[in-house]
């Protein structure tokens, strides 16, 4: 899952995000947006997302973005992710 996240990642063009979103049986998908779109635009409920514009890496990481990316994952609040995730599941997964 990282690397399929990392590579939708790298492969923005431009600025944009990566998201993993759940629907109310569980069941999960990874959605690249561009610019400041979101899968709530289309009524998808997002788990987490990573976001990929220039203004969230650049200083450390000059346009290395998979660098970031990388990196991203040890700053991830899985217990937030596994509450929402449990929300998602029963229904009360909230905006």
């Amino acid at each position: 899952m990282k690397a399929d996240f990392n590579g939708a990642g790298a492969r923005v063009f431009g600025s944009g995000w990566v998201f993993v979103t759940v629907d109310a049986a569980g069941k999960l998908a990874l959605v690249s947006k561009p610019n400041q779109d979101t899968p709530l635009m289309d009524g998808a409920r997002v788990l987490f997302g990573n976001d990929v514009w220039e203004h969230a890496y650049y200083l450390k990481y000059q346009n290395r973005r998979p660098d970031y990316l990388a990196a991203w994952w040890n700053v991830v609040n899985w217990d937030k992710v596994a509450a929402r995730f449990a929300a998602a599941k029963s229904g009360l997964l909230a905006i």
